[in-house]
């Protein structure tokens, strides 16, 4: 009786609200198991490594994906976006046409970083306590962590709404991190051993993103359309313009992921860069509702906003706020009280200065969770200047305030940093929301 009157009031909710519960179901279905995967292979390399080491380990992977993300184009947004319009018309031809630009795009970014990453570990590599002796696999692993940038496919099956073999695909990654972790702790108890299966993990991950494309048939779309480099931007209007803007907001939006690590590591060093980077991953491993909600919410905001009779997706955006904040205020309540015993169950006694930072974090990632759904709204909606704009200026606000507060309150500084960074991102954010839905409101009324 009960499953019923559910199924009977899942059916009531408008389809675009429907869609996005079914793409995070689907999310939402690998995650139980990531999480604890995650929390397993985290305290064996904790525990491996030290509290040093694992801060050299952590300031290398974080280098890596920063460097990826600098360089990389969110091509899985420009796939989404404009792929809608081509699925729409049943132009198989400007998809192939699309695609291909966008896996060429991913291309272009791994040899950019390539030669990026070379030249920064070289001349700053000391100065985030990674050694001669680690410099060859850290630069290794930054080659393997550009040369499986999966976005293009991800773009593709969240077209497709193949929301449940994306999420298969993406499960790959703790999976072999696990297995990885448990190599190293037996075979190669040291950073390259951690380094190395990672890396593994990554290949493994990109390769099971690849496999179920070609499965789905979309790769063969990428070689069908000819080779006219210049058509699809005719067929994509506003393409360039919208390719440099998600690269521009990737880049800033990495300040709250990947910036705070490396500024711990060049403030406090790598002890402080290990403790930073644990409470960061265990509030993460809470708060990463706030990301699937994104990646599931955002093929239906896009087709809200380019459906030619219009959606009403200022109820749309009103209930899916609602929904993310009491899942937010949820979240925190359980940091709160479960925190603080994780942290020293996965790091040990070494890691327990780390409760005030993860604090602070987990407050930073409830407020991205409970507006989690204004930037995907920006971008379909051709307003990405707007959201890039936003965070441009909550980037400074993280790195002033970072920079201010690590010398006088240390580790936990940096965690008080992407607090703020947080929420000024929110309140612009959504301002620019609230504009937009007036607007689209008053549009339909004349």
């Amino acid at each position: 009786m009960i499953d019923s009157s559910h199924r009977r009031r899942f059916r009531t909710l408008p389809e675009g609200v429907r869609a996005a519960g079914r793409n995070l179901g689907w999310l939402m279905a690998t995650r139980g198991v990531v999480a604890v995967l995650s929390l397993v292979y985290l305290g064996i390399a904790t525990r491996t490594l030290g509290v040093a080491d694992f801060g050299r380990f952590a300031l290398i992977t974080g280098a890596a994906q920063a460097i990826a993300t600098i360089v990389g184009f969110q091509t899985w947004q420009i796939v989404v976006r404009y792929g809608v319009d081509h699925v729409n018309s049943g132009d198989d031809a400007a998809l192939g046409r699309l695609l291909r630009l966008c896996i060429l795009l991913d291309a272009a970014s791994a040899l950019g970083g390539a030669l990026l990453s070379a030249a920064i570990l070289l001349m700053w590599g000391d100065q985030f306590g990674i050694t001669r002796d680690l410099m060859v696999a850290t630069i290794g692993f930054v080659f393997i962590e550009l040369v499986t940038i999966r976005s293009s496919p991800v773009g593709m099956l969240r077209l497709r709404d193949k929301f449940s073999l994306a999420a298969l695909a993406d499960s790959t990654t703790p999976v072999m991190r696990f297995a990885g972790a448990l190599g190293a702790a037996l075979l190669m108890p040291s950073v390259t051993g951690f380094l190395i299966g990672w890396a593994i993990a990554e290949v493994a991950t990109s390769g099971a993103y690849w496999l179920t494309v070609w499965r789905t048939g979309d790769l063969g779309l990428v070689f069908r359309g000819g080779a006219h480099g210049r058509r699809v931007f005719r067929e994509n209007p506003g393409l360039f313009r919208f390719m440099l803007s998600t690269n521009a907001s990737s880049t800033l939006g990495l300040s709250t992921k990947q910036a705070p690590l490396l500024l711990v590591g060049g403030y406090v060093g790598p002890a402080g860069a290990g403790a930073f980077r644990l409470a960061f991953q265990i509030a993460q491993a809470l708060t990463k509702l706030s990301q699937l909600l994104s990646r599931a919410a955002f093929p239906e905001i896009v087709r809200a906003v380019r459906a030619p009779e219009g959606r009403n997706i200022g109820r749309m955006m009103s209930r899916v706020f609602l929904a993310s904040a009491a899942a937010a205020l949820v979240i925190l309540g359980l940091i709160t009280a479960l925190g603080h015993p994780l942290l020293q169950l996965v790091g040990g006694s070494d890691f327990r200065y780390g409760r005030t930072v993860m604090l602070w974090l987990a407050a930073a990632g409830c407020i991205d969770l409970a507006t989690v759904s204004f930037e995907p709204v920006l971008m379909a909606a051709q307003r990405a200047g707007t959201a890039l704009v936003a965070r441009v200026v909550s980037a400074i606000a993280l790195i002033v305030s970072s920079l201010y507060l690590l010398p006088r309150e240390g580790t936990a500084g940096a965690g008080m940093g992407v607090m703020v960074g947080s929420v000024v991102a929110a309140v612009l954010l959504g301002w620019a929301v609230i504009h937009y839905v007036r607007g689209n409101r008053a549009a339909k009324v004349d």
